[in-house]
């Protein structure tokens, strides 16, 4: 099992959301305050903030305070847990849909004998 498994859940919840994930896109491009990043969207701080916090929890996004600021960034490998589960999955399909076609061929020549 992966050393990232307890970190998952929270990872895919903090993705499921698309004020969330507009997030994380802004911050692809270089560290914002909490105001830059609130600024697009149409709501309260204190629910805005809820947003930074879920991101927080799933390891997604680091901030600190300069002075009265406090400066978000992505984490360092922050999409790590989910891209290795991601992984994991796709060669476990990769797997089964060889077997597969193995199994198909296997029959078609023996249904041509």
């Amino acid at each position: 099992m992966s050393k990232y498994y307890s970190n998952l859940d929270l990872c895919f919840s903090a993705l499921g959301d698309p004020t969330r994930r507009m997030i994380l896109q802004r911050l692809a491009r270089g560290e914002a305050t909490v105001s830059e990043l609130a600024e697009p969207h149409e709501m309260a701080l204190p629910s805005f903030m809820e947003h930074l916090k879920k991101l927080e929890a799933a390891n997604l996004v680091k901030s600190r305070k300069e002075g009265r600021t406090r400066i978000c960034q992505l984490a360092p490998d922050a999409f790590t847990p989910a891209k290795d589960w991601l992984n994991e999955q796709n060669e476990i399909w990769e797997g089964r849909l060889d077997r597969f076609d193995d199994y198909i061929k296997n029959l078609m020549q023996e249904r041509n004998k």
